[in-house]
């Protein structure tokens, strides 16, 4: 059985969240509202997930985990776990020893809808998400955080983020989700009851100074910001969601999340005990990146292009061949003589996310280290796969009919699962 290990750095080193990096005197910011490279001799730098790792206190997802992984579930892992995408874990062990032992336990995720669509960093979560949902065949919360968009992003309205997070349950039940194993709700909408009452103790059992420590307020941050962690913290305890769990506290969750988003959920496992409560599991995944390079994320809050869910064949053409940050030579003639890197070539990192053939894979990035695939062939093989992605939730999203939106919204929809009897 795999323990838990949240031991960190010292407040002092985190805070912020940022990620200092002593040898070379810079340092990347990665928080739950910003995710920045470092910047060395003025270049900005890639993400640097080994100090993350480090400096979050996580457990990296090796391969001795996953073999127990397919042993446990009967099935290969996915492809981003094979890849390294899915690369950092809290208590995954503990998770597998559950479904082994056929014990209950539920999945939580979230979106935060920040604008009328998703883009595809979006996606990935969501849909490793459905693949969990589908191996383990457990309940799926999806937390729609509204208010949360209202807080932090001054130029969005109430009315806004909640249309918003009802565009986001369309492109949710396109995705696959289905009000069966599957609860979608808007924190706006859900706000009263046992959600509530979780929302309480927690923000009772955490003090100014810790909030502080974990996400960098200050005297001048809005109060509701403060106390929103709260808010994200309770879907982690399955006393939340009465009508699925009925009055229990003993089963668990597992979180698959970006890693901006485990500083949540470091304070979750801090009061799920006294709380009575277990302590929800997580499984990261490292970002996908901006058009623009590897050192940001995506983000559909910032100007720069993103590729969106509502995308043309078209527009998503344009924006890889003209904003996609390229590995390759600035000539054919010296790319054919030196080569390419395909490790900051961004049409190649995001193959790497959508493309399901491993050996296309390994052999999409040989040969553009030999020259012998060029940037333009490498752009033209990620826009295919996007356009192929995109347009089938795009089909999909056509077929959803506003009965099925209101039965995944429905807490009271009839979710039944067998293994929710054993303790």
């Amino acid at each position: 059985m795999t323990g838990s290990n949240d031991t960190a750095a010292p407040v002092a080193e985190v805070q912020n969240l940022s990620v200092d990096d002593a040898a070379q005197n810079v340092t990347q910011n990665v928080t739950p509202w910003d995710v920045e490279g470092a910047v060395v001799d003025g270049k900005p730098q890639p993400i640097n997930y080994d100090n993350l790792v480090k400096n979050f206190g996580t457990r990296v997802i090796d391969a001795a985990l996953l073999e127990r992984f397919e042993k446990v579930t009967g099935h290969r892992p996915h492809k981003l776990l094979r890849r390294g995408v899915v690369f950092s874990h809290r208590d995954l062990g503990q998770i597998l020893d559950r479904h082994e032992q056929g014990k209950p336990f539920y999945l939580y995720t979230g979106r935060g809808p920040s604008s009328g669509n998703m883009h595809i960093g979006h996606m990935l979560p969501l849909t490793f998400c459905k693949w969990l949902q589908d191996v383990f065949d457990v309940p799926l919360v999806i937390q729609l955080t509204d208010d949360e968009k209202f807080l932090f992003k001054p130029k969005l309205t109430i009315d806004e983020v909640y249309e918003n997070a009802a565009k986001a349950v369309l492109e949710l039940a396109a995705i696959g989700f289905r009000p069966e194993k599957t609860f979608i709700f808007s924190d706006l909408d859900f706000m009263g009851g046992m959600f509530y009452r979780n929302i309480l103790a927690i923000s009772r059992s955490i003090t100014f100074n810790q909030a502080k420590a974990t996400f960098g307020f200050d005297n001048s941050t809005q109060i509701g910001r403060i106390n929103f962690p709260s808010v994200q913290i309770a879907p982690a305890f399955c006393s939340t969601f009465p009508e699925i769990f009925g009055t229990r506290k003993d089963i668990p969750c597992l979180i698959p999340c970006a890693i901006d988003q485990d500083p949540y959920f470091r304070l979750a496992r801090d009061v799920a005990l006294p709380l009575k409560h277990k302590k929800p599991a997580l499984i990261h995944s490292k970002f996908l990146s901006a058009l623009q390079g590897t050192t940001s994320k995506m983000s559909s809050s910032v100007d720069s292009p993103a590729i969106f869910m509502n995308d043309t064949p078209a527009q998503i053409k344009n924006k890889i061949n003209r904003h996609a940050f390229s590995g390759g030579q600035t000539s054919l003639e010296e790319h054919r003589k030196y080569g390419g890197n395909p490790d900051v070539d961004v049409p190649y990192q995001y193959l790497t996310y959508f493309l399901d053939d491993d050996d296309e894979i390994a052999a999409l990035a040989d040969g553009y280290r030999k020259g012998e695939i060029t940037t333009g062939e490498m752009k033209a093989r990620c826009i295919k796969v996007l356009q192929e992605f995109i347009g089938e939730i795009q089909e999909r999203s056509k077929t959803i009919t506003d009965q099925l939106l209101k039965d995944l919204r429905d807490p009271s929809f009839p979710r039944k699962f067998a293994s929710l009897e054993k303790k």
